[in-house]
Order: structure tokens, then C-alpha cells, then sequence
């Protein structure tokens, strides 16, 4: 059975097939600047890569030009689209209507439309690829898979804010968190490891990344994220500010002038490492300059840390414990200097790592001493796989 992977943007769009049979990907590609002059795809296969420049006036040309690719004679991988058993599309927000993935319906694409509020730029465009392919593939079963909808087992001591009731009975105003897709199957990964029953496993994810998330996996379940209603909140981020005094925006368009929208685009696009390092929204950047000597940016190296590490602290009083911690995403897989920064100081919980492990590790291992009563481990991420499997469970029974 072979799945097609879609995560859609607002002007690019991402696809990975994969064969379920062995979970290998059969090709993977992106198609960038959709609806915008010098659209294009890149297409990879194998070992093997070809690109193709054409106008695409929206997503639905786009995933006709993907098709085409997949089924090309001399760059394709399958002979005709009647080999995609189904479709897993990634779905930003999912609300309090979604607590897994499901069959994609026309009362689903209604409540997705309900929820675009949530995340006005990511949900619409989720909604674009999935109409494109249900234009271009009618009959092929296609299934949501939400980044929300692991972190729908928080409890309501975790996920309200103390703001008037009526807001969230209203307003629906709550934490929701992201990544969900990452964490959870990381925190599978994580179990696996351990050698123990789920329900007795209390671990601490982090998802760090550009973007980058903390999330209580405790029993399996998440019971704490550091994402709030959107994606701004909780740890420094390459572009975004993470957790701020909430009065500090009113300060800034007091002070400056600006409007809500102005202040936002700071938060979101102007802050994080990029912010305060006043260098780059790249900790490989930040880490080259801070090493030759520039104290903005060792700076913004301990700020970035600090954040997380704090939030590990938190998390395992929260659960009362604390069994592993995962890294994982672009910057937990691939920097054992931001894994060791970030550990430094846990000491006091039984966290111990070992360096040469933390420096070779290679896609997944454990990087803690063999005496050290909390496992710190390092794990790749696969979002793609995830959405795969829940849409492989969905569309064969």
C-alpha cells in the first residue's frame, strides 16, 4: 500500500510517497512559490533529483504537477496515480474537535473551516492542498492528521489561561500546543527505549527547531505543552519571542507607535535568536559568532537554553518525576552543543550526559552515562512516517 504525504502551505507544498509495505520512501519532493512567478518543484528519488520550472496559478496545478512527477516514465516511482492507496494530509490546528486523526469528510472540511481563525495561516492553506486533491483524486480516501491533536489529553488545569471563563466558553481562548505529530512519535520512540510499560513513563520532548516545543508526555499522554492557542508562546525561537509579559506589546505601540499588527510581526518575525542575537535566526550562526568572542550573541546562546531547561525542571515537578529526555527536530538531532547547554545544571535530577555519546550519536541513541537515573536520548523525528501510519490504520479497515 503506498501513501502520499501532503503538507500544504500557503505558496509551497511538501509530498513524501511512501511504500507501507516496508515504510520506505519510494520519493519525496517540494513544490515553492505557488501562485507567485518562478514556481517550481524538486523532486527526489532515490539518489536522484530532476526540477521542474513552470507557472502555478494555485495548489491545484500543483499537485497535478506532483502527480506527474510521481508517474513520469523516466523520473517517476509508480505507473499510473491508481497506485496511491490514500492520502495523509498535515493539518495545523485541529481545535477541541479533534483529539486524533480522522477520514477527511465534508463535515470535517467544515469544522477545519471553523477553526481557520485559530491559525489563519496555516489552516487555510491545509484546506487548499486537500481540496486540491480531492480535485485531482476523487476517489482516493484522504485523512487529516493534526499537529494539536496529541495534546488533547491535557487537563483543563493545564490548558486554561486565567482569563475570564467566557473567553474559552466563547471564544474557545486555551492552550493547544503544536508539534503534536513530532512529540507524539517521539515519546512512542521514547517508551520503546526505556523498556517499560507506557502508563509508568514520565518524559520530557523537546522539539527544537526553528520552531521549537516542550511537551510532558507522562503514561504516553501529553499533559503539558509549551504552546499556547498559536505558535508564539513558550521557548525562544529562531524568528519568534516565545513567552513575553503580555503588557509589553501595548508598551511597544504606546511607546513606538506601532500597530497590533506591526507589534505582532516583531514577535513572530523579528525576535527569538534572530532578535536578540541582532546576527541570525540560525543557531549555527548564533554559535560561530558567540565563539569568536560576541557577547550578544553567547548571550542569546544562554537565554535559549536557560528558557528550555526551565521548562524541564517544571515539567518533571508537574509529573512528578522524570524517566528520559527526548531530543529531537533540526537543532535537538543534529547540535550535541546545544544538547549539552541545555542539561547543564539538571544535575540535581539524576540527568547525567556523556559527552563523547552526546558528540557521535548518529539519527538515535541514548547520550546519558549508563549511572544516570534520568536517560536523555536523542531521536529523528518523522512526521511523514506518523502521518502515514495514521493514515494507513484509517483507510484499511
Amino acid at each position: 500500500m503506498k501513501i502520499l504525504v501532503i503538507n500544504a502551505g500557503s505558496s509551497s507544498l511538501k509530498y513524501q510517497l511512501i511504500d507501507m509495505a516496508n515504510e520506505s520512501v519510494l520519493a519525496k519532493g517540494l513544490v515553492e512559490r505557488i501562485g507567485i512567478e518562478g514556481s517550481n518543484l524538486v523532486h527526489k528519488y532515490g539518489k536522484e533529483k530532476y526540477e521542474v520550472v513552470k507557472p502555478l496559478q494555485n495548489h491545484v496545478e500543483a499537485i497535478e504537477l506532483v502527480l506527474e512527477a510521481l508517474t513520469d516514465k523516466q523520473h517517476g516511482v509508480i505507473s499510473s496515480m491508481d497506485e496511491i492507496s490514500a492520502v495523509g494530509h498535515r493539518v495545523v490546528h485541529g481545535g477541541e474537535k479533534f483529539a486524533g486523526s480522522v477520514a477527511i469528510t465534508d463535515e470535517v472540511m467544515e469544522a477545519l473551516r471553523e477553526n481557520s481563525n485559530l491559525a489563519p495561516l496555516h489552516n487555510p492553506a491545509n484546506i487548499m492542498g486537500i481540496e486540491a486533491c480531492k480535485k485531482v483524486m476523487p476517489n482516493t480516501p484522504m485523512v487529516g492528521v493534526f499537529d494539536t491533536a496529541f495534546h488533547q489529553t491535557m487537563p483543563p488545569k493545564a490548558f486554561l489561561y486565567g482569563l475570564p471563563l467566557d473567553y474559552y466558553k466563547r471564544l474557545k481562548i486555551r492552550k493547544y500546543g503544536f508539534h503534536g505529530t513530532s512529540h507524539r512519535y517521539v515519546s512512542q520512540r521514547a517508551i520503546e527505549m526505556l523498556g517499560k510499560p507506557a502508563e509508568q513513563t514520565k518524559i520530557v520532548t523537546c522539539h527544537l527547531g526553528n520552531g521549537s516545543s516542550i511537551t510532558a508526555v507522562d503514561g504516553g499522554k501529553s499533559v503539558d505543552t509549551t504552546m499556547g492557542l498559536t505558535p508564539l508562546d513558550g521557548v525562544l525561537m529562531g524568528t519568534r519571542s516565545g513567552s513575553i509579559d503580555p503588557a509589553i506589546i501595548e508598551f511597544i505601540m504606546k511607546s513606538e507607535g506601532k500597530t497590533i499588527d506591526e507589534v505582532m510581526k516583531v514577535l513572530n518575525k523579528e525576535s527569538g535568536l534572530i532578535g536578540l542575537s541582532e546576527k541570525s535566526s540560525d543557531m549555527r550562526d548564533v554559535r560561530m559568532t558567540a565563539n569568536q568572542g560576541d557577547e550578544k550573541c553567547e548571550t542569546t546562546l544562554e537565554v535559549w537554553a536557560y528558557g528550555i531547561r526551565k521548562y524541564i525542571g517544571a515539567f518533571a515537578a508537574a509529573m512528578g518525576g522524570l524517566d528520559a529526555i527526548v531530543f529531537t527536530a533540526g537543532i535537538g538531532e543534529n547540535d550535541w552543543e546545544a544538547r549539552a547547554r541545555v542539561v547543564k545544571g539538571l544535575e540535581f535530577l539524576g540527568v547525567k550526559l556523556d559527552a563523547e555519546a552526546n558528540k557521535n550519536v548518529k539519527d538515535e541513541g541514548i547520550v546519558s552515562t549508563a549511572d544516570s537515573k534520568v536517560k536523555i536520548m536523542v531521536i529523528s523525528t518523522n512526521e511523514e512516517l506518523a502521518i502515514a501510519r495514521d493514515t494507513l490504520a484509517l483507510t484499511s479497515k
